[in-house]
C-alpha cells in the first residue's frame, strides 16, 4: 500500500470534523438525546436540496451515457463505499439492472463490507487500480464519494477515471475540496458538524445515501424502468417480490390476479412484458419484441391503453 499523507490542519479545518462547543451529550437523558439528534439531522434535507442543480447536472450526463450503453460506477471507502455497494446491489431486484450497468468499488474489497478496513482508504494507488480493473472507459460515469473530499483511495480513482475518458462526479460533504477540484461535476451536500464529532456515518452518510438514491432512481426512471410509479422491471426472486410483480401487473392493467399470474408465467416472470401483453392483447414474445424496439419504455409501447 502507498499511503498518501494528509496534513492534520486540513482535516481539522473541515466542517464535518468541527465540534459543537458546549454540548455535553453524556449529560442528556434518552429522550433529550433523541430530540437533540433529530434537531441536528434536520440540516440533511436542506443540504441535499441546496445541491439540486449539481445533482441535476450529474444526472443529465449519467442518463445520456447509460442510454448509450455506458455504466454508472460508484467508488468510496468506509461508510461511503458501503452505501455505494448497497445502492448498486439494489438496482438488480428493483430495476432489473445488474453490475454490468451499475457497480460499486469499495476500498478493501468485499471484506470491507462487514469489517472495518479504514486503512485501505489511504491507498491512492489502489483506487486507481480498482478503476482500471473495472475497465472504466469513455462511455462510463464514475462517482467518487468522500465526506471529507480528500480520501486518497477516491482521489486516485478519479484520476484514473478521467485518464480513461470517463465523466467523473464527486459527492462530498465539505466545500471546495480536493475531490470537487478533481472531477467534472462536484455534488456538495454541506451537512456541517456531526452529532458525534467527526462521525460522518451520521449526517454526511445520510446525505450521501439520499443523493445515491436520486442518482440511481432518477436514472432508471428516465431509462424506462418505471411506469407511473411502478417498478415494472422488478426481478421476482422471492415470494414477496413475486407478489409485488403480480400486484404491479394488476394495477397497471386492471386484470384479475389469475390473469396476471398467467401473463407473468408466459413472460417468464417479467412484469413489464406481462403488462404489455395484456394491454396489447398479444403473445408475450411479441410484447417483448415491441419493448425491445422501444428501448424498454412501456409507455411508448402501450400508449393510451395504460
Amino acid at each position: 500500500m502507498t499511503p498518501t499523507p494528509r496534513p492534520r490542519e486540513d482535516l481539522a479545518a473541515l466542517d464535518t470534523e468541527t465540534s459543537r462547543p458546549g454540548v455535553r451529550l453524556e449529560e442528556l437523558g434518552t429522550a433529550d438525546l433523541v430530540a437533540a439528534q433529530l434537531a441536528n439531522d434536520r440540516i440533511v434535507s436542506e443540504a441535499v436540496e441546496a445541491a439540486a442543480e449539481q445533482i441535476t447536472a450529474a444526472l443529465t450526463v449519467i442518463v445520456s451515457r447509460l442510454r448509450a450503453g455506458g455504466r454508472l460506477v460508484y467508488q468510496g471507502a468506509g461508510t461511503p463505499g458501503r452505501l455505494a455497494v448497497l445502492d448498486a446491489a439494489e438496482c438488480l431486484p428493483t430495476f432489473g439492472v445488474g453490475p454490468d450497468v451499475v457497480r460499486a468499488l469499495i476500498a478493501g474489497g468485499h471484506d470491507a463490507l462487514t469489517r472495518a478496513a479504514e486503512g485501505a482508504e489511504d491507498d491512492r494507488d489502489a483506487g486507481a487500480r480498482d478503476v482500471r480493473a473495472a475497465r472504466v472507459g469513455p462511455d462510463d460515469v464514475v462517482v467518487g464519494i468522500s465526506a471529507s473530499g480528500r480520501t486518497p483511495y477516491v482521489l486516485g480513482g478519479m484520476e484514473a477515471a478521467r485518464a480513461a475518458g470517463a465523466f467523473t462526479v464527486g459527492l462530498t460533504n465539505n466545500a471546495r475540496t480536493a475531490l470537487a477540484e478533481a472531477v467534472d461535476q462536484p455534488i456538495e451536500t454541506l451537512t456541517g458538524p456531526e452529532f458525534v464529532t467527526g462521525s460522518t456515518r451520521l449526517k454526511a452518510g445520510t446525505a450521501q445515501k439520499r443523493v445515491l438514491n436520486m442518482l440511481s432512481t432518477i436514472t432508471m426512471i428516465e431509462l424506462g424502468k418505471v411506469h407511473g410509479t411502478l417498478m415494472v422491471d422488478v426481478v421476482a426472486t422471492n415470494e414477496k417480490l413475486r407478489e409485488r410483480a403480480r400486484r404491479i401487473v394488476v394495477e397497471a392493467t386492471g386484470a384479475s390476479s389469475e390473469a396476471a399470474d398467467r401473463a407473468l408465467a408466459e413472460a417468464s416472470g417479467h412484469a413489464k412484458t406481462a403488462i404489455a401483453a395484456l394491454l396489447l392483447q398479444v403473445p408475450a414474445a411479441e410484447a417483448a419484441a415491441r419493448l425491445e424496439a422501444a428501448r424498454g419504455h412501456l409507455g411508448h409501447v402501450v400508449g393510451e391503453q395504460s
